[in-house]
């Protein structure tokens, strides 16, 4: 398993570099609570956690690096990218546990706080905005949400060219090996309790696996109360923004995204 997780991590890395680079920008690289982070525009407000897709087991400050670029650009925020633990060397609770300790130290600062990530980066950001209270924004594209992956869009778009429901599926199980835990209110966001949770800003794609579980967790958001901002992007894939230099509706799909994440900010 170890060379299968390598080679999956490398590839990733490989795919990235290959993307046009995101805007130019001060950046540090440091830690938060021992965790390490990659921090965009240090001295503005507020501040956006950013939490990295790739199914928990895959994804780093590099394969993310152009995507946070943009996201710290559209909003003027400082954008503190987290390179959180992963699995199969660190299953759950670690990656959530990274994630609480990085936005506990920076609660600590006054500056206004919200979450963000894309794909299971989506689910660490709202699972962490459970624990940490007060967080002015939640803003998710194409979040995983269930990881039991029983919703319908992920027997209907089995077929997806870019997320493989099976490998997520093995990737989750390696992330929380114990099944039971799946369905649990620790971890799920469709059984959790989500009253009180920040204002949303949730973005799904209709050839996504995952876009039932994501829009299901934006009605219970709004059966709660939180105010929700959410939309489909037609005809697009899972995780969109990675699809930028190659498909125009993806870019603006992102640019899209960017603008209401900059407006709710503000």
């Amino acid at each position: 398993m170890e060379d299968e997780v390598a080679a999956l991590r490398a590839g990733a890395r490989e795919r990235a570099a290959a993307r046009t680079p995101g805007p130019p920008m001060p950046t540090e690289d440091s830690r938060i609570a021992g965790v390490p982070v990659r921090v965009y525009q240090p001295d503005a407000t507020p501040v956006i956690v950013f939490f990295h897709g790739g199914g928990f087991v895959v994804g780093d400050l590099d394969t993310h690096d152009a995507q946070v670029r943009r996201l710290a650009h559209a909003t003027g925020a400082s954008v503190v990218a987290v390179d959180y633990r992963r699995a199969p060397e660190h299953p759950w609770p670690a990656a959530i546990d990274d994630a609480e300790a990085v936005l506990t130290s920076l609660a600590g600062s006054g500056a206004p706080l919200a979450v963000a990530g894309d794909s299971s980066g989506g689910m660490v950001a709202a699972l962490v905005a459970l624990r940490v209270p007060g967080l002015v924004a939640q803003l998710l594209i194409c979040p995983n949400a269930d990881p039991t992956l029983s919703s319908a869009s992920v027997r209907s778009e089995a077929d997806n060219p870019f997320l493989d429901p099976a490998v997520l599926r093995r990737w989750i199980g390696w992330w929380l090996p114990d099944a039971a835990t799946r369905s649990s209110a620790a971890v799920n966001l469709l059984v959790a309790d989500v009253h009180g949770q920040p204002p949303a800003l949730i973005v799904t794609a209709e050839h996504d696996p995952l876009r039932d579980e994501g829009e299901a967790y934006a009605a219970r958001l709004a059966d709660a109360g939180v105010p929700v901002r959410h939309w489909r992007e037609p005809g697009l894939l899972h995780d969109f923004p990675t699809m930028r230099d190659a498909d125009p509706a993806a870019a603006a799909a992102e640019d899209r995204f960017l603008a209401a994440a900059r407006e709710l900010l503000s």
